[in-house]
């Protein structure tokens, strides 16, 4: 005889394998409809032009619409969280950025965790950051700006275009790897801050490569070094941090598509697939290059490595430097 008991358990068992058989359905089918790319910050940045170029070449191979949605605020926490709470079906989707483990852990009660409520699908494109100096501060190279730094704590300026920003999050690294004190000027947006590190008024920053290069090539900014892991072609002669001595500052930002947590495996797998196979396009390493960026491509496997080992890394600086977002 069944008991009331098993005969609740059995029920709630074969509801559960109901919608599992229909979860799996749709995965079969998938897809079945329009696409959505959530970028969490405003049309014209890094991530949106990656979307944007990819959106209409992901239509194409999947035979359905890819629409972009910007829905910035809160340092990108508002779309990202838009994107974790979505069905995970595999029709929504996020531009996320390393900037993502950054704002998670500078707000407070963020409602998600960005390493366990996304999937990783793929890695898009890296973009690196350069150091570079005013000419009135007389400086020529890296040892020299740290030289300064030590001589005068507190009295060398440096800036970015807000608190928590890869810029401000690059300098903060900087500094807990070679023990500096430095004035750090937060702006609200980049136009100020790149008008005034031009003018004197800062002395030190980070800039992303393309836009400093320019300003480097025509004498109004000094480079001191480059953040990635290796040089960049846009600036071949600018050494690396750590070929100037100072290892463990790889600030180069990255920009990956990810998905709601419990997405089905074969839906992320074709997106993958689709995805590495845009970001190896011509026409594609091409637009994105213009915008500084380098279109790469990764196994989701890497991509989850990269941000567990990426989450504890900023976060680690951002506890040690006691750094809160307003």
């Amino acid at each position: 005889m069944i008991t009331h008991k098993l005969r609740f358990l059995l029920g709630g068992l074969s509801i559960a394998l109901v919608g599992f058989g229909q979860f799996s359905a749709q995965a079969q089918t998938w897809p079945g409809q329009t696409l959505k790319i959530v970028v969490p910050f405003t049309p014209g940045t890094g991530m949106d032009t990656i979307a944007r170029t990819v959106s209409p070449k992901l239509s194409e191979r999947l035979g359905q619409p890819v629409i972009v949605q910007n829905t910035p605020g809160a340092s990108g926490n508002i779309g990202a969280d838009m994107v974790a709470k979505a069905t995970p079906d595999g029709y929504t989707l996020l531009m996320g950025a390393n900037t993502m483990l950054m704002a998670s852990q500078l707000y407070q009660n963020v409602p998600f965790d960005p390493v366990n409520d996304f999937s990783s699908v793929s890695m898009a494109a890296y973009g690196t950051l350069m150091l570079v100096a005013n000419p009135k501060t007389g400086l020529k190279s890296l040892q020299e700006f740290i030289a300064m730094a030590k001589a005068k704590p507190g009295d060398v300026t440096y800036g970015s275009p807000g608190i928590g920003t890869p810029h401000h999050m690059a300098m903060e690294l900087l500094k807990s790897k070679t023990q500096l004190s430095m004035l750090h000027v937060p702006y609200k947006g980049t136009a100020g801050y790149v008008a005034d590190l031009l003018g004197g008024e800062l002395m030190v920053g980070f800039l992303p490569i393309h836009v400093a290069q320019g300003f480097v090539s025509s004498g109004k900014l000094i480079a001191l070094a480059v953040g990635g892991p290796a040089r960049n072609p846009v600036a071949p002669n600018v050494a690396t941090f750590q070929e100037l001595g100072v290892n463990d500052v790889n600030v180069d930002m990255w920009y990956a598509f990810f998905v709601p947590n419990r997405t089905p495996s074969t839906v992320i797998n074709r997106l993958n697939t689709e995805i590495a196979a845009i970001m190896k396009l011509p026409e594609v390493r091409s637009v994105l290059a213009k915008a500084g960026l380098d279109a790469v491509s990764s196994t989701t496997a890497e991509l989850s490595t990269i941000v567990k080992q990426d989450y504890v890394r900023w976060g680690g600086v951002i506890k040690r430097n006691v750094i809160k977002a307003d």
